[in-house]
């Protein structure tokens, strides 16, 4: 083997290596790009979450009321 066939096959081999480095670059970016979007709807799922509680809490505490102005109306009859 001489030294051209050597250089030749460093050089393909460091060729496939950039390649697949560009490759896992371009993946990289986009994985980023996933997470960041993911972030933010896990943000507003949170916040969506929050507020559906507290209309929950709201509602509920609405209809304890008026279980309790009927009972106190029964109770009057």
């Amino acid at each position: 083997m001489d030294s051209y066939d050597t250089n030749e096959r460093f050089d393909a081999e460091l060729q496939r290596l950039e390649k697949r480095l560009d490759e896992l670059v371009v993946i990289c970016r986009q994985l980023q790009e996933e997470n960041n979007s993911l972030k933010q709807r896990q943000d507003s799922l949170i916040e969506e979450r929050a507020t559906l509680l507290q209309k929950n809490e709201q509602v509920r505490a609405r209809v304890e009321a008026m279980i309790t102005r009927l009972k106190s109306m029964e109770q009057t009859q």
